[in-house]
């Protein structure tokens, strides 16, 4: 079971992380914009979404969630390769779902642009 004062800290942690999502999305979307294609504009931004906003749960604390990248990252460094492997896949699904909305979107695009 877990304290109050972890459970406040875990939410300023999620909290802090997504301000600093959004600020650093906001700045990658403006360094993109001088890339002349939409359909690469668009993938690098599902990229940096995939990339930093996959969740996986963590194995020693139930219903806690924590960044896959840094979860696989240190799994992966300290050699268990079953929590690594395990975020990797959650790395997948999660880029499998956003090639399928990219591809939504570049259709929708094109229906537009005409």
């Amino acid at each position: 079971m877990i304290d109050a004062e972890t459970n406040l800290a875990y939410g300023i942690f999620w909290a802090l992380y997504a301000v600093a999502f959004v600020v650093f999305f906001y700045t990658m979307g403006r360094l993109f914009r001088i890339i002349p294609v939409y359909a690469i504009r668009t993938l690098l931004q599902a990229a940096l979404v995939v990339v930093f906003l996959t969740p996986v749960e963590s194995a020693e604390v139930a219903n806690w969630w924590i960044p896959a990248w840094l979860h696989g990252g240190y799994e992966t460094i300290l050699g268990d390769a079953s929590e690594a492997a395990r975020a990797f896949l959650n790395f997948g699904i999660a880029s499998a779902a956003m090639l399928l909305v990219w591809i939504l979107d570049l259709v929708r695009y094109r229906l537009v642009k005409r």
